[in-house]
């Protein structure tokens, strides 16, 4: 019985470290869309604002990573 509560606390745990994957999508959403405006009022800036968008997608990424990771290690029991 015990086991079955920690089972289901784990994959519960599992789904709550996701929900920071949902956030770097809404941001990398935010990111590109900034982008896409700034670069229709002014096309001369899009290589300085395709990089800023490039980079700035690439660290919320990272967050989605690092959430992933810690959702494996829940699952699969490797940090305990």
């Amino acid at each position: 019985m015990v086991g079955n509560i920690v089972d289901a606390a784990r994959l519960i745990g599992t789904g709550l470290a996701m929900i920071g994957a949902a956030g770097a999508g809404v941001g990398i959403g935010l990111s590109v869309q900034g982008a896409l405006n700034g670069m229709a009022r002014n096309p001369d800036a899009y290589g300085n604002l395709l990089t800023n968008m490039i980079l700035g997608i690439a660290f919320s990424e990272a967050i989605a990573i690092y959430c992933l990771v810690i959702a494996f290690l829940i699952l699969f029991k490797i940090a305990g």
